[in-house]
């Protein structure tokens, strides 16, 4: 047992740590699902190479934005920190956008 109060236990590290790789792979799967369509789209001549191509790129960063929010956790050093913040988003009724996070608009000249 930790000697520091404000320092969560093994167990409440180690189930933090579940929240937020249960989380990741939900939201991997979100955005794996867009990649799925795209194809869907591409077999049926609704998007070509090009836009099936930038499709793939947009979810790498997608993906790549989701992977630095969860990695944080790295060790269980601050796998609490987001949990807790998972937590406040979701009692707020709130969601991540990733696709959006890893893709914002460009700003037109």
């Amino acid at each position: 047992m930790s000697d520091d109060p404000a320092k969560p236990s093994k167990a409440k590290r180690q189930a933090d740590m579940a929240l937020v790789a249960s989380y990741h792979e939900a939201r991997l799967a979100d955005l794996l699902e867009r990649v799925r369509d795209g194809f869907e789209r591409y077999d049926s001549g609704k998007l070509d190479a090009f836009e099936l191509d930038e499709l793939i790129h947009r979810y790498k960063k997608a993906a790549r934005e989701l992977w630095k929010f969860c990695a944080e956790m790295t060790g269980g050093r601050n796998a609490s920190f987001i949990a807790r913040t998972l937590e406040e988003i979701q009692a707020r009724g709130e969601t991540i956008d990733w696709w959006e996070r890893g893709n914002p608009e460009r700003r037109r000249r």
